[in-house]
């Protein structure tokens, strides 16, 4: 199973390609929003407008197995923790050996925007990453396929 944490994931198309290519079912979660689909390999959840509810949604069954597409660096440890396969949209892969780094960078940037030193703005999302994830993603269906 894929699961996307898809408010605001800029990778959705992908995601359905490189199912479709490998055989996977996906599951899009969101709080709003999602374009229907016909395709019976493919979820949308819709979850209350709670803080985290879809992150929570996705936490709570996502483990060993399974795949998970997110950017938000929260999100992406608990799933680690569960065992998931986790990458970002821009084809960041999570991890035990670096999900401590990404979440004490992720705290550094929150304090730094907090405090003023920072003013937050993230990098545009480009070709190059959209490629990368693409990459990623393939390399982690084939990975857990075997």
């Amino acid at each position: 199973m894929i699961y996307v944490d898809a408010d605001a994931c800029p990778v959705k198309a992908e995601v359905l390609r490189v199912a479709e290519r490998r055989g996977m079912e996906v599951t899009f979660v969101a709080n709003s929003g999602l374009r229907p689909s016909r395709d019976p390999m493919v979820r949308n959840v819709i979850v209350s407008a709670g803080f985290d509810a879809a992150d929570d949604w996705i936490a709570e069954r996502a483990g060993q197995g399974d795949i998970v597409v997110t950017a938000d660096v929260p999100l992406a440890a608990r799933c680690v923790v569960a065992g998931a396969l986790v990458t970002g949209p821009a084809g960041r892969i999570f991890d035990r050996a670096n999900i401590g780094l990404a979440t004490a960078m992720r705290d550094l940037g929150a304090h730094l925007r907090e405090t003023g030193e920072s003013k937050g703005y993230n990098a545009a999302f480009t070709a190059r990453d959209r490629s990368a994830f693409l990459e990623t993603l393939d390399r982690l269906c084939r990975q857990v396929k075997r």
